[in-house]
């Protein structure tokens, strides 16, 4: 079977191969995502993504319109954008997330596989104030490297795991914001259950999020009650209607 993460990642070495290191600016000031989860403790939040394709599922929306997509995602609530900038396998741009960060005023993800400080630098010189982490594309040394240079920078890191030993990592690096990711990045096969067995593993005073498979409010109240947000791309992308989408998967949490 085709190692999806094992091709993703040798191009983008090729690709940062070719970035030049930028000089950081200040981080976009908006209210942290962070706080907003803080501040709302009754509701799963939703992180809505721009996503034009991905290497398993081919085109999603190739002509969408990024900005227009973005805002009826603000305008549905949703507590941060995720943006896709992996030009080869997801069609994206650091131009997209440039025009969405610059056109909003709350938190953006640059959704990437990230791999080197270049990266980190120049999500922030486009407004980003989220970065992925992704454990398993990276040494838990260079992990943490990478994690603590996003943070001194002023920016918020979500941290990425597919099993236990790598959420064993992401605890062990300091990680606040963990995703789960229920996509199998190998074989980009999708399971929800991926967030439902990692449940048990939770710790207190960290924030998780359930990636993946989110596709209406029955798979949002599945996970509401043990995550503080789902992340939210294909499904979005395919309505005709992304507000609304969007609204109907902030379900309320019945929390024990």
């Amino acid at each position: 079977m085709e190692n999806f993460l094992d091709k993703i990642l040798a191009e983008k070495r090729r690709e940062v191969d070719m970035m030049v290191m930028e000089i950081p600016r200040p981080v976009r000031q908006t209210k942290g995502f962070v706080q907003r989860l803080r501040e709302d403790e009754a509701y799963l939040q939703v992180i809505g993504e721009v996503k034009r394709a991905s290497p398993s599922l081919g085109a999603i929306n190739m002509t969408v319109d990024v900005l227009a997509q973005a805002k009826s995602y603000e305008t549905a609530g949703v507590s941060a954008i995720s943006v896709l900038t992996d030009p080869v396998f997801f069609k994206g741009s650091i131009g997209d997330l440039r025009l969405v960060a610059d056109n909003v005023s709350i938190p953006v993800l640059n959704k990437d596989f990230i791999i080197d400080k270049k990266q980190i630098v120049r999500a922030v010189n486009s407004g980003a104030t989220i970065v992925l982490l992704i454990v398993a594309c990276l040494s838990e040394s260079d992990l943490q490297k990478l994690y603590q240079f996003a943070i001194s920078l002023g920016l918020e890191v979500l941290v990425e795991v597919h099993n236990a030993p790598e959420l064993e990592v992401a605890h062990r690096i300091g990680a606040e914001l963990i995703g789960v990711n229920n996509r199998n990045l190998k074989t980009f096969e999708v399971s929800l259950q991926n967030s439902l067995d990692l449940v048990s593993l939770q710790q207190a005073d960290r924030f998780y999020i359930s990636e993946s498979g989110i596709k209406s409010h029955l798979e949002a109240e599945q996970v509401a009650a043990d995550f503080r947000a789902v992340l939210v791309g294909e499904a979005l992308m395919k309505d005709g209607n992304p507000t609304a989408a969007a609204k109907q998967l902030q379900v309320k949490r019945h929390v024990d």
